[in-house]
């Protein structure tokens, strides 16, 4: 038997994938096995041309080859596979040298290198991953085709608006607004460092997507970004999940468990809401950050991990230092550079690009032909604040695609009840600014009453969130508000 092996995965009609392995024998092979075949039928191939049989006979989606020199060429098997079919995903393994890897990389385009001493269980996870990378890949092309076919069909009914000429975009990421402008700008400088990110914005206004685009522009993007949300779990659990463990360390570690961080060791992860960790598991991760060192649970092997470390909260951390309730030692280790995400009523302007991608993107996923937008439709998206942001106005996109027909507009009458009713505001009688006539004092007084009265109708009347913004305690706000007789239906032009 060769000393190769090769994982063919197969998608059959019913969903079930199959693996092919060959030339893995001893403890390596078991151990493979037990990994694998969690999630995959194990079959075995016996060399290198039952292999290419297999790729002009089956559904074959990857392909893992372990070079062994002057026994087996996985090099050439590859290549040849890359050229009868080029959309199988091909990993190499074996311990190459420079040159292999050139040749590898120029002749075989291999997706990922697998060295010798990688343990089955980071085959697996590998094997996952290139799987879910092939998947989304193929999902951009078909998108990418059905965007411009949406924007064909648009464009000769005559319903864009010249605003989808002004969208810009940083990967995932849409936005026409100046503030989005300078805050990908910082990102993409940001993305050239191994910095610590920290990334603090309200809820749903795109926190992960700028997370990713930062990754994906980095010399980190060949390697793993892996996400996990802090919020609402326990130390025990997050450090499972961050630094690992080993079997039998607490009840239900039925087996041993490689941690986010050694998971994407070379790559990045990111942390979501990570205000809400408690006080002793921020100690476990500023040593982290300081040391670059994991020690799983139940275990006392130090293990090195070089990962970059994106933290995302929907709350300003330095609120919270001075409450007591997040370290300052650990904010200015999380604070390599800020980027702050403004709420989707401070760039209103993003309204309209945000909901001619939405439409489009779920257009496509539906099947469905959508030709436009009623301008009436699009007056009150422009009306509304968005208290939920971008995901907010996500939801609402498919709730109305939902409810209109393909090959027609999305109208007034598909609109949530609570955006259908809102009007424009009528404002008060205008009031002369030229301030003529009258002491500094008492500009300064007119001045303040009007930025506290936009403030206050731009939050909804958030009286909380208005002190937070404008630096006021919320004692202070409410007596400005009665110094000034400021109400909700005061509009101060």
């Amino acid at each position: 038997m060769l000393n190769a092996y090769y994982l063919c995965i197969l998608v059959v009609m019913n969903g079930k994938t199959t693996i092919i392995i060959s030339g893995y024998t001893g403890k390596e092979a078991v151990a493979l096995h037990r990994y694998l075949s969690k999630h995959y039928t194990i079959n075995t191939v016996d060399d290198a041309e039952e292999v290419l049989h297999l790729l002009d006979t089956e559904d074959i989606d990857l392909l893992l080859c372990k070079h062994t020199s002057g026994q087996f060429d996985a090099l050439e098997l590859l290549r040849r596979a890359r050229i009868s079919h080029p959309e199988v995903v091909r990993l190499l393994a074996g311990d190459l040298s420079q040159a292999e890897i050139n040749q590898a990389t120029e002749k075989a385009a291999i997706y990922q290198f697998v060295a010798s001493a990688w343990s089955a269980m980071q085959v697996e996870l590998l094997v996952s991953r290139a799987l879910e990378n092939r998947e989304l890949s193929y999902r951009h092309r078909h998108l990418s085709q059905d965007f411009k076919l949406a924007e064909h069909v648009l464009r000769k009914h005559q319903v864009k608006t010249g605003q989808g000429d002004r969208r810009a975009q940083f990967e995932k990421l849409v936005y026409c607004s100046p503030s989005m402008a300078n805050l990908c700008n910082l990102a993409k400088k940001a993305s050239t460092t191994n910095l610590p990110i920290l990334i603090q914005g309200e809820t749903g206004t795109g926190k992960e997507l700028v997370a990713r685009g930062i990754h994906h522009n980095s010399n980190r993007s060949e390697l793993p970004l892996m996400v996990h949300n802090c919020g609402g779990m326990s130390d025990e659990l997050l450090h499972s999940e961050l630094f690992g463990h080993k079997r039998g360390s607490f009840t239900g570690a039925v087996s041993d468990r490689m941690g986010l961080f050694p998971a994407a060791d070379g790559g990045t992860v990111f942390l979501d809401e990570i205000a809400d960790v408690s006080p002793t598991f921020q100690v476990s991760l500023l040593r982290f950050l300081q040391e670059g060192e994991v020690k799983p649970l139940g275990s006392d092997q130090i293990i090195k991990c070089d990962v970059r470390v994106i933290a995302a909260c929907n709350q300003p951390l330095d609120v919270l230092i001075t409450r007591g309730e997040f370290r300052q030692d650990l904010y200015y280790r999380l604070n390599g550079f800020q980027l702050n995400v403004p709420p989707l009523r401070q760039r209103i302007e993003d309204v309209e690009v945000l909901t001619e991608f939405l439409v489009q993107k779920y257009a496509s996923e539906i099947n469905r032909t959508i030709l436009g937008i009623s301008p009436g439709v699009m007056e009150k998206f422009m009306l509304h604040s968005w208290p939920g942001n971008v995901r907010e106005l996500e939801n609402e996109i498919k709730r109305m695609m939902a409810l209109t027909d393909s090959g027609t507009f999305i109208m007034e009458g598909a609109l949530s009840p609570h955006l259908a009713a809102l009007k424009p505001k009528l404002k008060s009688p205008s009031v002369d600014f030229n301030l003529d006539g009258i002491t500094l004092k008492e500009k300064v007084a007119q001045m303040e009453a009007r930025i506290i009265a936009e403030t206050l109708e731009r939050l909804r009347w958030n009286q909380s969130k208005a002190a937070i913004e404008l630096g006021l305690s919320r004692v202070g706000i409410s007596n400005k508000i009665k110094r000034y007789g400021l109400n909700d239906s005061t509009t101060v032009i």
